[in-house]
């Protein structure tokens, strides 16, 4: 599949923009990162002062390896920051704290575009992963051409999980956002630098929504295709 020519040129809109997200990402991320925060606070202090200001005291910090590896699990209660982040005590690090602390708040307040995405994870997952198993025997095998559709249900709820986390990033970027300067975390000087890291981020998701619709319409088209 990787080499139909009209596969190719449907995917490479999507492709382009990942692409551009990912350097946006990692370019505004190290730039802010040589940026101090007016507070002085590490990540996991700005975290803990705005776990602590909105009462989640049973939240755990923690650190995780890796670089942009933070992440909030619902499932454990627990905010994973990654080491750049966790003692970090730049823009950079407050805005991606505050962003985790985000999804914090969202489950608190039973958000739910969250919940649904809890709900939806597990099938997306498997979904995902079984779906080209069922769509290339699909399309090899003729006798079997029912499982091509089989396998584009499967993956529609790997695009449906895209979707629905969108709504949920953006929304924990807002609440970052609006909570620091609250809390006196960041300073207006720093309120740019932390929408752009954050703005950034929040672009590598739109790239993956359009890349799993546009994976979707090809697999349609194909199905459609075949049975003509």
């Amino acid at each position: 599949m990787i080499f139909d020519p009209l596969y190719l040129l449907m995917i490479a809109p999507a492709m382009i923009l990942s692409l551009w997200a990912q350097w946006k990402v990692k370019h505004n991320y190290k730039k802010y990162a040589a940026v101090p925060s007016s507070s002085g606070l590490t990540g996991a202090q700005v975290a803990k002062a705005i776990l602590s200001g909105n009462g989640l005291h049973s939240v755990r910090i923690e650190e995780v390896q890796g670089v942009l590896t933070d992440h909030y699990d619902p499932a454990a209660r627990v905010l994973r920051l990654s080491p750049g982040v966790y003692g970090g005590r730049s823009v950079s690090a407050a805005g991606i704290a505050a962003h985790e602390c985000g999804h914090a708040l969202q489950h608190a307040a039973a958000y739910g575009p969250l919940a649904l995405r809890q709900t939806l994870a597990p099938a997306a997952i498997w979904g995902s992963k079984l779906s080209w198993i069922f769509i290339m025997v699909g399309m090899v095998v003729h006798s079997l051409a029912s499982l091509t559709w089989v396998g584009i249900g499967l993956f529609s709820l790997a695009v449906a999980f895209s979707l629905i986390t969108l709504p949920v990033e953006f929304d924990a970027s807002r609440r970052a956002k609006a909570i620091l300067p609250t809390l006196g975390l960041v300073s207006s000087s720093d309120r740019d630098g932390v929408a752009a890291v954050l703005n950034a981020a929040a672009m590598t998701y739109v790239a993956a929504a359009a890349s799993a619709i546009l994976t979707l319409v090809y697999f349609l088209l194909r199905a459609n295709g075949s049975r003509n």
